[in-house]
This record gives C-alpha cells, structure tokens and sequence, in this order.
C-alpha cells in the first residue's frame, strides 16, 4: 500500500471523517434504540423500565437494583439477548459484505452470494441433514453450511481468475453464477433423493435464529470482527478500485492484490452468518443502497453504516418474524424477501443496475 494512492489531499480525507462522524454516531444511536425495542416485544412482553433497570445493574459501579421478577430476567438474557444479538451480527456482516462485493464488483446489484457462497452452504446444510437423517436443524448444519460457503468461493475465485477475454471482475461473476448453477444441481438431487429430510432443508434455507444462543454468538463473534475490520481498512482502497483496475494500477493500488483480500474477508464473514441464520436474502442489496442515498458512494462511509444499519435491519426483521403470526414464527428470510423484492424491482425501474 501506498501513502496515498487516491492522489487525494487532507482536506477530501477530513471531509470524509467528519461526514463519518456524523452519520455513524446517529446510526449507532438508532441500533442501540431498535436492539432495545427489540428487547421489550415478544410473546412475553416484558416492562421498559424494568429493562433498563435490569441492563444498568449489569454495569460495574451503578448501584442500580433490577426490577425484573427472575423469571422476566431469564426471558431477557437467555432467550431474547442471545437472539437479537445474533441478528446484528448477521445483519451487519451481509450488509458490511455486501457493500464490499459493490466496490469489488463496481457492480451496485452485487451481494455477498455472488460467487456462490449461499449455493455452496445450501449444498453442505443438505449434505448434513440428509447425513443425520433428521429434519431437525442441530449444530452440524452450521459447521457444514459454514464449509460449504467457503467451499463454494473456493471453486469460483480460482476458475473466474482462469477465464480468458474477461476482465477481472467479469469473469469472477461468470465463474460465480457456473458454481452455484452446479452446486445447486447436487443439491437438488440430493434433497430429491432423501424426501425425509425436506422439511429441514426448506426451514433452513428460508433462514431463522430461533436456536441462537450465546454459544452461538460466541462463534459468530470472532469472524464478524475479523471481516469487518479487514473491510473497513480497504475502504479507501475501494474508493480507489472504482475508477478501474488500469487506473488504479497507474494510482499505485494492486487491485488484484485487494480485491482478493476484500473477497475473502467478506467471503469468511458472510460464511459465519450463513452458518448462524441461513441463506437470508436482500440484506446485501437493501442496506449499502439506502446507505448511499443518505451518505454518498465513499466506502469510507458507506461501509461502517452498513454494518450498523444492516444490524438494525435484520433486528428488526427478526422482531417482524417472531410478532407478527405469534405464537408461531415466520422464517426470517420471508421478512427480509418481502422488503427487499420490491426495493430490487425499483432499482431496476430507476436503472440502478447501469450507474
């Protein structure tokens, strides 16, 4: 890396911080409000102020005694907690992954399954179902689901590098679309062929943190940390990439050498989400658009409110999927899928795909 590849002065970098600034802290306002939202609302509604009482006398010092009866409390922390928490995480990772595959791709329809990350988990979570014999979903699903997403990446990167009068990008994305067309064939015959298992199958594939717990998130933890940090130190490299890989190149930027960095830190990220909720759709492509018509195109922007959004979005849809036909849930994927068809159908309309 150079010390400034962009040729870009301190004044267009203070900029950029200061509109950062004042964007992430209402963004990280608006979180912190939805996750505690979430945290009210449910079969068992539980009171505001016994809320926050109960999350202040958790903090050192305060003094503050909790108003939550024991049986209110393990309704917060052992069910709702670990599953709203989980949420942000996925929902941040697909957003934060999402926006990175745009700048990867200079392609504003891209998201975090392009290069067939979701074909290669349906591919393993069916693999393990059917292995188990069960339609129930336990923790080998996740472990297959999350190897079959690397896997699936794994197979196209190498294959898109190899295809000849493409670019870069191009061939990446034709490679994307051969593996998961394949992948999803074997996955086909397999749920075709183990008619037991179907049920499981389908209830992952339309995606739900019903089973999160702090275990759970305990895993998640370290990949969305690691991802997202990776991808917010190629922000200003992604700013970069989109003026071209020739340009970037006379710029002193290896777009390849980034590009390859940036895949795989999404690729790991979105795997772990995956793993966690299963294959749930749109968020990549509903989050980093809103994010821009607030903010701009800048990644040193647009990726951190990404995160933070994405975050509050998938809380929010899971809060929809676990209210709105209670007792019974809806998949999560269903939620997000109703908002995030129809936003596609207006990006298409407007024309977003060509800008």
């Amino acid at each position: 890396m150079t010390g400034d590849p962009a040729g870009t002065g301190g004044s267009a970098s203070g900029a950029a911080s200061v509109l950062k600034a004042r964007l992430v802290l209402p963004a990280l306002a608006g979180l912190t409000a939805v996750v505690l939202l979430a945290a009210l609302a449910g079969p068992v509604p539980l009171p505001a102020g016994g809320v926050f009482s109960e999350i202040i006398s958790r903090l050192p010092f305060t003094g503050v005694r909790s108003s939550l009866t024991s049986r209110e409390a393990a309704i917060l922390w052992e069910l709702r907690m670990p599953r709203i928490v989980m949420a942000a995480l996925v929902g941040a990772m697909l957003a934060g992954a999402g926006a990175a595959y745009q700048g990867v791709f200079r392609n504003p329809l891209a998201d975090p399954y392009l290069l067939g990350a979701a074909a290669g988990a349906a591919l393993g979570a069916t693999l393990a179902i059917a292995y188990r014999g069960s339609a129930d979903i336990g923790p080998l699903v996740g472990v297959a689901a999350f190897a079959g997403a690397l896997a699936g990446v794994g197979m196209a990167y190498p294959l898109g590098r190899a295809v000849r009068g493409a670019s870069g990008t191009v061939g990446l994305i034709l490679a994307g679309v051969a593996v998961a067309s394949f992948l999803t064939a074997i996955q086909t015959f397999i749920t075709q062929s183990n008619q037991q298992t179907f049920r499981g199958v389908y209830r992952w594939l339309l995606g739900s943190l019903a089973t999160s717990g702090w275990k759970e998130v305990r895993l998640v933890v370290p990949y969305v940390v690691v991802s997202s940090a990776v991808l917010l130190a190629h922000g200003r490299l992604l700013d970069v990439l989109s003026v071209g890989d020739p340009e970037s190149q006379s710029l002193g930027v290896p777009a390849t050498r980034v590009r390859l960095w940036v895949i795989v830190a999404a690729t790991l990220g979105t795997a772990a989400a995956v793993a966690a909720g299963g294959l749930i759709g749109f968020v990549g492509i509903i989050v980093p658009h809103s994010v821009r018509m607030i903010a701009g195109t800048g990644y040193r922007v647009v990726l951190p409110l990404s995160l933070l959004a994405g975050g509050a979005f998938l809380v929010i849809a899971d809060l929809l999927a676990r209210t709105l036909i209670s007792p019974a849930e809806l998949p999560i994927g269903v939620v997000t899928a109703f908002f995030g068809a129809p936003f596609f159908a207006v990006l298409l309309r407007t024309g977003a795909g060509d800008r």
